[in-house]
């Protein structure tokens, strides 16, 4: 078994299949996934062991986050996933973990998107510029068909580095300098930036829908507390999991009581063929699951043709 190169990795998860999978995980009743375990490596780092399984698969994801790596030329998030057949305990393959991680969560803000977006067209508003920011670009081009873009970063050059990307995939692109102006004319947003203090401060439009990413922990914050109550309010808020319960901090820093939001599964198995009508911005909290990385490992495996046993 020869592990997964990053570059192998993303070409067996294309977005839109893996948006999919994950769809189809979700309505999976054999299904498990424990509560990941986090040990705390520094005030800037820990270690993250998140294992799931299904009737035919067994996956542990083993990664680490450094939030200023950056600062030492070191990827954030660095780390492995591997597969196993849930059947004999053979070990399938072994994707690269940072690959894994950006590609499966912007496939769920996909799926998210394609069934809570108030409308499914309009420009996009990109807010931090980092692996999480470019991974939605892509998610977004190619499974909702986006073709202008806004980038704000507070590093310019990376800003202009995803902008550049952009405009090679063909999209309108351009740096957003002030943020509040580009969110008044996004009808899709995502913040993904590492923050531990509020960047976004406005109300987003009322078509609007929102992921929100970046803040994974209790701790970090994106959205300010007035904003995720005004959204609790008068929009409609949705949770990737349960586990964004104690894991959401916008959510939690405003006070929220989480539980009280519908996840991603309620809204996948009460789904109707029409669209639920409703009115306000929509805001997506993902704080991510290690079920999602099952999706991803039953997406490779799907796409590269192994056979677990049955």
């Amino acid at each position: 078994m020869t592990p997964l190169n990053p570059r192998h990795t993303a070409d067996a998860l294309p977005y839109l299949l893996l948006a999919q999978e994950i769809e189809r995980l979700l309505n999976d009743t054999t299904v498990v996934v424990p509560p990941r375990l986090v040990q705390r490596l520094s005030d800037q780092g820990s270690l993250f062991v998140m294992p799931a399984a299904d009737a035919q698969l067994a996956i542990t994801k083993l990664i680490t986050f450094v939030a200023d790596n950056p600062a030492r030329q070191l990827p954030a998030i660095q780390g492995d996933v591997v597969v196993f057949d849930a059947a004999n305990g053979k070990r399938l393959c072994m994707l690269d973990g940072p690959t894994v991680t950006a590609r499966r969560t912007a496939a769920v803000s996909l799926l998210a998107a394609q069934k809570l977006a108030p409308r499914l067209e309009g420009k996009l508003l990109l807010v931090g510029a980092g692996v999480q920011a470019r991974a939605h670009l892509q998610a977004f081009a190619e499974g909702l068909g986006v073709t202008q873009v806004y980038v704000h970063s507070r590093s310019h050059a990376s800003a202009q580095a995803l902008v550049n990307e952009a405009q090679a995939m063909g999209l309108q692109a351009q740096i957003a300098d002030r943020v509040d102006e580009a969110l008044a004319e996004c009808c899709w947003v995502v913040t993904a930036t590492t923050a531990h203090q509020v960047v976004m401060r406005s109300r987003p439009r009322a078509d609007a829908f929102v992921c929100a990413v970046g803040a994974f922990t209790p701790a970090m914050v994106e959205w300010a507390p007035e904003v995720c109550v005004d959204l609790a309010e008068s929009g409609q808020v949705v949770v990737d999991t349960r586990d964004a319960d104690h894991e959401a901090g916008d959510l939690l820093q405003a006070g929220l009581d989480v539980t009280q939001f519908l996840c991603l599964q309620d809204v996948i198995r009460q789904e109707t063929t029409e669209r639920r009508p409703h009115s306000g911005p929509v805001f997506f909290k993902s704080c991510g699951w290690a079920g999602w990385d099952l999706a991803a490992a039953r997406c490779v495996v799907r796409t590269m043709g192994m056979q677990p046993t049955d």
